[in-house]
């Protein structure tokens, strides 16, 4: 039997901040930074040793700017 992952039921410390997804160390949720968007974005740009700015299959094409 898999065990779920705990959530913060019962824990001290505060929940993370940010975009609400609680998920196992490890895994990362971007959102999309298209203004009114917030959807899951899978396609990161960004230059070398500069922040990733991520969007959604529809607002890839903004994120060409960032390379």
């Amino acid at each position: 039997m898999i065990e779920p992952i705990a959530l913060y039921e019962g824990r001290t410390d505060p929940p993370p901040q940010g975009n609400g997804a609680v998920t196992r160390p490890g895994i990362q949720h971007h959102r999309c930074e298209h203004p009114d968007c917030g959807k899951n974005a899978g396609w990161g740009f960004a230059k070398p040793r500069q922040t990733p700015h991520w969007f959604c299959f529809e607002h890839r094409a903004d994120g060409e700017g960032y390379l």
